[in-house]
């Protein structure tokens, strides 16, 4: 067959093979390639240079919806239409979907336990029709969270298909990346049926959620529409489009004055809510649109605190984004957030990624997720503001990837959740200094992985991560690529990692980059070849764990011999205490491994006699600190 498919999947849609055609270049040899991946490269739809291909295709949807939620009552109500566009060179006898609120279901396959508050009944279609015929929806006991749907008339290749449902569920009692935080407050996400992706290396998406993993979504359209009480509002993904058919006059005067305010201002108090002065005192229609992007999300409730403020993301544009809250007064540490989203949308915009706020808004929400989603956050409350500021700016950063890019986080999670980590960490040393910066970064993300020896630690992190669970999906998703991304930044200078990083935004924003997309993008840039680099530390088996193997006198200096025992091209720092009292730190990027990654040897100029060396990884933990020290005898 023409592309990898669920075995189970493969029977039911029977896709038509295509032939394969061309040959692999053969920079693409040089690291390992999974043979789907490797013929979307023959086929031409990637380059090996990081640029999409000449025949680079992606599909997308225009979905139209409007649900019904009517707290306390659970049950959500949705009507909608999807106009799916084929743009691959394929015909599609089947579509598949996506219905993740049928985790909720007994029995779904999940990386955990569910609780009797957890599950529901899942998503019921009520009425499915496909171009205005009604077609019988088939309940496959075999299917959970996705579900194949045969087509009467085969997708044509740059055709169309109108696809129609109605549907309902009810939220669960207990809220996670979605569901109730009590009676009046929800947090709705995933909850609309999608079709999956189709793309071009591995055909159609057929991957379980799990509930640990994430998504994988096409750039669509959404014109939504919230219909809801009187005295609730409604935060969502996209452009509010009726403000002035939903809120009273002083609300309404606020929110607007907030899109271009420096300052916070307090659109709902916990006064308003109490008098009922902020939405009008009706059934309300709260209308959201947004173009080209991979998902939608929304909150509601009918006692939330809103504060907005705006902050300038382009300064040459001069364009602002407005940031938003939405919280119970009791949340001491959300009456900070909007300044917290204020500094984040504005750091990110000019240091790292440096690339410009995409969107119009960014929206914290408490919840109890820590989650992003595209424009919204869905954070929990602490009492530590310094925490809580940190795992903010953690779900902000996901605006760049995997929303700006469309990563296959399920599959790729390093992709996404590492980039985030990465900047976290660099966001953090402008917060909080250097030291304190390290210490946290060390504390959350490092100190778990390098302190365990246990044996999936050390897979590469490459392996696809829908496979994974528990720290061994945790550690390759997020510590261990973000120190890999940090050690390239290290050893090419933060200038040429900028331009590599941008060039590689440039390129894939909208679309489906894969890892090799991304590793032939920094080669291209860089103008080396990096993929010693990128196969010691993602494609191997490995950990840090740096020696010292010997260390002699040499005319002008000393000869350092150090071994890589874990692995990973790893920077390090070799702090050297001479004969006379003085100490002295020589940096070491990660280039020292180039020649051999096992070991590496440093020529040390010094006309001092050396009393002891020792190796500092700072954020680079070594895994056996035993052997990091010499001292002359």
């Amino acid at each position: 067959m023409r592309r990898l498919f669920n075995p189970a999947a493969a029977a039911l849609l029977a896709l038509a093979a295509v032939p394969v055609s061309g040959a692999p270049a053969a920079a693409q040899q040089q690291l390992y390639m999974p043979r789907s991946i490797r013929q979307a490269f023959n086929e031409g739809t990637r380059s090996p240079d990081g640029r999409p291909g000449a025949k680079y295709w992606q599909n997308r949807g225009r979905y139209d919806i409007t649900i019904t939620a009517t707290p306390p009552n659970r049950t959500v109500r949705g009507t909608q239409t999807i106009t799916y566009v084929n743009n691959s060179p394929d015909t599609l006898p089947a579509l598949v979907f996506k219905l993740f609120m049928n985790i909720h279901r007994p029995g779904a396959p999940r990386n955990g336990g569910a609780s009797e508050a957890y599950l529901t009944d899942g998503v019921t279609i009520d009425r499915f029709a496909v171009n205005g015929a009604h077609t019988p929806w088939q309940n496959n006991p075999g299917y959970f969270t996705w579900q194949p749907v045969r087509l009467a008339t085969p997708l044509m290749p740059h055709d169309s298909v109108r696809l129609s449902f109605d549907w309902h569920y009810d939220v669960a009692r207990e809220a996670g990346r979605e569901g109730m935080l009590d009676d009046s407050t929800w947090f709705l996400a995933y909850f609309y049926p999608r079709v999956a992706v189709y793309d071009d290396a591995n055909g159609w998406d057929t991957m379980d959620f799990t509930d640990q993993q994430e998504f994988y979504s096409d750039f669509n359209d959404y014109d939504v529409t919230i219909r809801v009480p009187a005295n609730y509002v409604v935060w969502g993904t996209g452009t509010l489009l009726n403000p002035e058919t939903v809120l009273q006059p002083e609300a309404l005067r606020r929110y607007r004055t907030s899109l271009t305010s420096d300052s916070v201002i307090h659109v709902a108090t916990p006064q308003d809510l109490a008098a009922r002065r902020v939405t009008l005192q009706k059934t309300n229609d709260w209308h959201f649109r947004a173009r080209d992007i991979p998902d939608m999300a929304f909150g509601l409730s009918d006692k939330y605190n809103w504060d907005a403020a705006s902050v300038v993301v382009d300064d040459a544009a001069r364009r602002r984004a407005s940031v938003q809250a939405a919280y119970h007064d009791s949340a001491q540490d959300f009456h900070h957030m909007v300044r917290f989203g204020q500094h984040a949308l504005g750091w990110f915009s000019r240091n790292w990624p440096g690339v410009p706020y995409p969107y119009e808004k960014s929206t914290i929400f408490l919840g109890t997720a820590d989650m992003e989603y595209p424009m919204m956050v869905n954070d929990n409350t602490t009492p530590d503001t310094t925490f809580s500021r940190f795992v903010a700016e953690h779900e902000i950063a996901h605006t760049y990837m995997p929303f700006y890019m469309g990563i296959n986080e399920t599959r790729y999670g390093f992709m996404d959740e590492g980039w985030a980590t990465t900047f976290e960490y660099l966001v953090g040393i402008a917060d909080m200094g250097p030291q304190r910066a390290a210490d946290f970064f060390r504390r959350f993300r490092v100190n778990g992985w390098i302190n365990n020896p246990s044996p999936e630690q050390d897979l590469p992190i490459i392996t696809p991560q829908d496979v994974l669970t528990g720290r061994a999906y945790g550690n390759n998703a997020y510590g261990k690529p973000a120190l890999g991304y940090l050690a390239m930044k290290d050893m090419l200078g933060d200038d040429m990692f900028r331009r590599a990083l941008h060039e590689f935004m440039d390129r894939w924003h909208g679309k489906h980059p894969l890892p090799w997309d991304q590793f032939n993008t920094f080669n291209n840039v860089a103008g080396r070849d990096l993929n010693w680099f990128w196969n010691a530390w993602f494609f191997t088996p490995s950990y840090i764990d740096l020696g010292v193997a010997s260390v002699t006198p040499a005319s002008g200096g000393y000869t350092v011999v150090l071994n890589n025992i874990g692995g990973m091209p790893a920077p390090v720092d070799l702090v050297l205490r001479y004969a006379d009292g003085t100490t002295e730190t020589r940096h070491q990027t990660p280039a020292i491994w180039q020649a051999n990654v096992r070991q590496a040897t440093v020529t040390l100029p010094t006309t001092k006699p050396l009393q002891s060396i020792d190796l500092q990884g700072g954020i680079w933990m070594d895994a056996n600190r035993a052997d990091n020290t010499w001292t002359a005898r």
